[in-house]
C-alpha cells in the first residue's frame, strides 16, 4: 500500500464520518503510526488500519444487521442485541469491498480492533491499542500511565486495557461480548507463562 493510498483513504474517510469521529480516527491513525515505530511494526500498514478501523460507525444499526446477513457475516447473540458492535465485521468488509485493501492483517487489525481476539498479530494489538489510547480518549482510568505503557511493553499495555474495559462493562452492566473475556484470558494466561520463564 502506497502513501496515495493513506490520502485517498483519509479524504474519502472525511467525508463519509461525522467530524467527532473523523478526529477519533485521524488519533488512532496517528497514534497506530507511531506504535508502529516504536515496536516494529509497517507504518503504512498501522495508518491505513487505523483510518479504517471505524469505517462503518456511523452506519444505521439496521443497515449494519442487513449488510451481514446479505453477505453472509455471522451475528452473534451479543451483536443482535447490541448491533452497534458490528461496526468491526462490517468495517472489516468495507474496506476490503470499498476501500480496496485486501492485507490480511490490516483486515483482521480493523475486524479485531473491538473485542480483541487469542494470539492477535502485532499489527491487530497496535490498532486495539491505540483506539483506547489515542489522544482525544480522556474518560477511561489511568490514561497517561497507559499511554506511557503501550510505547515501553505493548503487551503489558494491551492486557491492562483489556482488564479496565472488562471492569468498566461489567461496573456498567452493558453487553460483555464473549470474545473479549476469551482474549482476556489468554493474554493473562501468557503473561503468567512469561513471569514464570523469566524466573526460570
Amino acid at each position: 500500500m502506497k502513501t496515495a493510498d493513506v490520502k485517498k483513504i483519509r479524504k474519502k474517510m472525511e467525508k463519509t464520518l461525522d467530524a467527532k469521529r473523523f478526529e477519533h480516527t485521524l488519533g488512532v491513525a496517528y497514534t497506530a503510526s507511531a506504535l508502529a515505530m516504536c515496536h516494529g511494526e509497517d507504518i503504512n500498514k498501522a495508518m491505513i488500519a487505523g483510518l479504517l478501523h471505524d469505517c462503518a460507525k456511523c452506519i444505521d444499526n439496521e443497515k449494519k444487521i442487513m449488510i451481514c446477513e446479505k453477505h453472509n457475516i455471522p451475528i452473534n447473540e451479543v451483536e443482535r442485541k447490541n448491533p452497534f458492535l458490528l461496526h468491526a465485521k462490517v468495517g472489516s468488509y468495507m474496506a476490503m469491498k470499498r476501500f480496496n485493501v485486501h492485507d490480511p492483517d490490516v483486515i483482521n487489525a480493523i475486524l479485531n480492533h473491538n473485542t480483541g481476539r487469542p494470539g492477535m498479530s502485532l499489527l491487530e494489538k497496535i490498532i486495539y491499542v491505540a483506539d483506547y489510547i489515542e489522544p482525544g480518549r480522556r474518560q477511561a482510568p489511568d490514561l497517561p500511565m497507559l499511554r506511557k505503557l503501550a510505547f515501553q511493553d505493548l503487551d503489558q499495555g494491551l492486557l491492562r486495557i483489556l482488564e479496565d474495559t472488562l471492569h468498566y462493562l461489567k461496573g456498567s452492566e452493558m453487553p460483555i461480548d464473549n470474545m473479549t473475556q476469551r482474549t482476556y484470558d489468554y493474554y493473562i494466561l501468557s503473561d503468567k507463562r512469561r513471569k514464570q520463564n523469566d524466573r526460570a
